[in-house]
This record gives structure tokens, sequence and C-alpha cells, in this order.
């Protein structure tokens, strides 16, 4: 009778609700499916996402924000020189094939990513080259893992918690093949072409993820998603880009950054009151409305989710007047009409478009403006040997540490001109240089945002770049789904996401 009753209760309800309460799987539609789940391949795409799920890192990114709190190790220091980072792991803490997890362990899987003959893109890319900053990774005892440096690295801390450093197990197959094995709250149970199934993981450290199951499906297009969501047989979608589908659409702002590089070696760009000119003339309402929905307008040198983002003092957007006093204080050659180099990429924010939006409120404001664009690799070829006057591009915080994005944009460094070249202003400041290295060598978190925000503070006086835009992320859910949180990273966590069991009443 009381099976009846339920029954009859969800069929009133409507299927979706049954739906919901009877299944326990949650379907997650992706773009750029992994061949195989190997973490430190994990750099971008789906399968950081996927990893996340899956492997442990030894510290995790913050709800929200790029800061990290504990996870498999639950506390850290550093050695006064800043050479020897040590790690104390979690008690109690297994491989998903049963395996205790050991410092011993966890060192021999960070050095075979470190050894020069590895593959995969997330440590060079996260630890600036293999083997890069790191020496060497050693285990003094069972739950001590160390990291020996060549040199001070601060944002090592932070990068440790991008799922491409994943702590893995790996296990050789008779083929030859390798198999990864992670600690995370949820376990790989079956594998195909375009989808990936996970089973949540018994007694896992953190807590009881909320569904048993969550199947990843490749996903490419808005048509694609929105013939799965039509089906029923998909309740959340990841898209690369904005979804054509509104409803149940939800986005945050990510780590990729659109900004304006002026070439600071050449004339008019290398007076400041110029520069400042631009960023006056820019209103951020206006770009917004050229920017749809594929990105925001950005008031700060930092994404609002990277800590150490310094607030206030912004950048953008100024009256008719102040224009003019700064075009009248730096000396805009008359006549003279200057180039904005662009890629001619259209997705997912459209390029040529906003370059056009910029072009008008410039000319608007005296500042005539031609707008080149060409392919991206022709584009950065130009750019980095310095043959340009402006150029509208993209750089991520990569690992999302503000050291990653800072120093290379700003630094003395990057503005070696050839194909190393980073710092697209060819911008000089000793005095930066100074500040920022300090910052990549301290152990105080504390200490290392108060640097970075004084940087941010001297870039927003001599304003060598302009930042435009972050780009959003995105997914879509439908109205069963509860508790899902987008991370700036694109790396979300997906433990605490569960279905309604009945309309209106969440679990």
């Amino acid at each position: 009778m009381t099976s009846f009753l339920l029954l009859l209760t969800l069929l009133v309800a409507g299927p979706g609700a049954a739906d919901a309460q009877l299944r326990k799987e949650l379907r997650v539609g992706v773009a750029g499916m992994p061949a195989q789940l190997d973490p430190g391949a994990a750099l971008d795409g789906a399968g950081p996402l996927i990893a996340r799920q899956v492997f442990d890192t030894l510290v995790a990114y913050r709800e929200g924000s790029t800061e990290v709190d504990p996870a498999l190790a639950t506390r850290w220091s550093v050695s006064r020189d800043g050479l020897v980072w040590t790690f104390t792991l979690r008690e109690s803490t297994r491989f998903h094939d049963g395996s205790p997890i050991t410092a011993p362990e966890v060192a021999a899987g960070f050095q075979r990513q470190l050894a020069a003959d590895a593959t995969g893109a997330a440590w060079p890319a996260l630890l600036r080259g293999r083997p890069g900053v790191v020496k060497e990774v050693r285990a003094p005892d069972s739950r001590t893992v160390q990291f020996v440096l060549v040199q001070p690295y601060a944002p090592l801390l932070t990068v440790l918690a991008h799922p491409g450093l994943g702590v893995a197990r790996v296990i050789g197959n008779a083929d030859g093949s390798a198999r990864f094995v992670g600690s995370g709250p949820y376990r790989v149970v079956d594998s195909a072409p375009g989808r990936i199934a996970l089973e949540a993981v018994a007694g896992y450290w953190g807590g009881p993820p909320r569904m048993e199951r969550i199947v990843f499906l490749e996903v490419a297009t808005d048509d694609n998603a929105e013939a799965e969501f039509d089906a029923r047989s998909l309740d959340v979608w990841f898209p690369s880009g904005p979804p054509r589908r509104t409803t149940g659409a939800l986005s945050a702002p990510g780590l990729r950054v659109g900004y304006i590089a002026f070439q600071t070696e050449k004339e008019p760009f290398s007076r400041k009151k110029i520069r400042h000119a631009v960023a006056a003339a820019l209103d951020p309402a206006v770009l917004g409305v050229a920017l749809e929905s594929a990105a925001v307008p950005l008031q700060s040198f930092l994404p609002p989710g990277v800590w150490a983002r310094r607030e206030g003092g912004l950048l953008l957007g100024g009256t008719r007047e102040q224009v003019r006093a700064l075009l009248s204080e730096g000396g805009w050659p008359k006549g003279h009409k200057a180039t904005m180099l662009v890629p001619d990429e259209t997705t997912p924010v459209n390029l040529p478009r906003l370059a056009g939006t910029i072009q008008a409120a410039l000319g608007a404001a005296d500042i005539p403006v031609q707008v080149r664009t060409g392919p991206s690799e022709g584009v950065r070829s130009v750019l980095q040997a310095g043959d340009h006057e402006m150029a509208l591009v993209e750089a991520s915080v990569l690992g999302g540490d503000p050291h990653l994005f800072l120093f290379p944009l700003s630094t003395s460094e990057g503005a070696a001109k050839g194909p190393r070249a980073l710092n697209y202003s060819f911008y000089r400041n000793p005095r930066l240089d100074d500040v920022l290295g300090r910052a990549s060598q301290l152990s105080s978190r504390v200490e290392r945002a108060r640097l970075y925000q004084r940087v941010q503070a001297m870039l927003g006086d001599d304003l060598p770049w302009l930042p435009i835009y972050v780009r959003l992320v995105w997914g879509v859910a439908r109205p069963e789904v509860r508790n899902l949180r987008l991370h700036p990273t694109g790396f979300h966590r997906l433990q605490g996401v569960g279905l309604e069991s009945l309309p209106g009443i969440q679990p």
C-alpha cells in the first residue's frame, strides 16, 4: 500500500519529479571529453573538471575563490629560505583500490610528473617547465611530503590545488598502458568514447557525495544539449561558451581576461596621460553590450575570484572633459591614427566586434584608431616582435595565482622581444619588478596579498595594459538540480550536487 501511494504521488507530481525521486545518477554534459583520465594531462577542457571529482589534491580551491583550504594535506609549512615546502598528510585515507595513501606513494606520483621525459601538460604549465622550479619531491616519513625547490616559488601552494596536480596511484596494465587510481569522492567505474561514469566512494573523508553516480557525456553543441535536455537524458551542461538555452542557465566570472596592451616603447602610448585617456574614453556599460553574454567588463587587474584582488580604483570610464584634459596634457600627435591589432577570433568573445565598439568609442573621444585583424598565430608573432601600437588580446590567471598573471604581463623579464615575450606592453619598471620578485618568494599569504595589491596600484597609475573584460564560465541545469555552484576555475565541485525529491521540496 505504501509503495502504491508513493507511486501515485510521483505520477501526480509529474515525470520530472518521479525521475528525480527514483534516479540516483547525475548526468553531466561537457565539451572535449578526455580519451583517458590522467590528472597530469588535465590542464584545460573537461579533463580537469572530471579529474576534480576523482583525484584529491594536497590543497583544494575554496568555494568561489582561488584561495586554498586543506585537502589531503591538513597542514603545511615552508623553510626559512623558501626552498622546502612540507605537507602533513591526512590520516587514514585510501586510494580507490583500498591501498593506503602514504607519503612515499604521493611523492612517487609527483616524481613521475617531474621526470624530464614525462608526458602531460599540467606540470610544465603550472611549475615553469619540466622539471621547472621543483628539484625533488620526497617523503621523510609515512605522512610527510616535501617539495624541494631550486628557487623560492610561493605560487606553488596555489597551483597544488589544480586538478592537474592531483594525487594518483599508477597501475600498469597488461598491454603496457597505465591506469590512474585516485582518492576523491568518486571513482571511475566505466569509460567509453564520449562517456565516463563515476561511482560515489563510501567512507570518503570529505563526507558522502549526494549522488550515487555521475555520468559525464560528450555534448559539444547547443543543439546536442537542447536535444538531451528535452529527452531528459541530461541534468547539467557545462558549455565552453555562453549557451543558447537560458532556462536554468547560470554564470560566474572566470579566469580568462581580455585586455589592451599598449606598446609603451612607441609614441604616443609611451605617454602615461595618453594611456589614461584611452581608459577614460571607454564606458564599461557600452563594452558590456558588445560582450553580450560571453564576458563582463573588468574594473580591476585581477578577476573577482582571484585572491589578492585589489578593490576600488575603477579603471574604465570618465567624463568627456577628463578625456580632453588627458589628451591635451599627454600631447596626442595631430593627425595621428593609431592601429589596434586584434586576433580574428569570434568565440566565445567576438574580438573583432568588440574592437569595433572600442574603435567607435575612442573615435568619439578624438582618439582615432584603425582596427587590424589577423590569425592568432600571426598576431602573436607581431606582438612578440613589438611591431604594434596597441592590441586587444587575452591571458589567463593560470592556476589561480595572481603571480602567474601579473608577473608575465608586467615585468621586464617578459619584455625581451622574441618568441618568449609575454609582456606585450614592453613595460619596464624596476620598482614593480622588485615587488613582484619579493612576492614570489614569501610564504606569508597575507604579506603576498599586500604586495600584489601594491603592484595593482602601481599598474593603475602607469597603466601599461588595460583590463577590458573577464570571460564568464557557464552552466545549465534542470530545475530538479540543487546546490550547483560554479567555480571561477571551471573545475566545479560536484559532490554536493543533488536532485530534489519532489517539486518545491529541497532535500
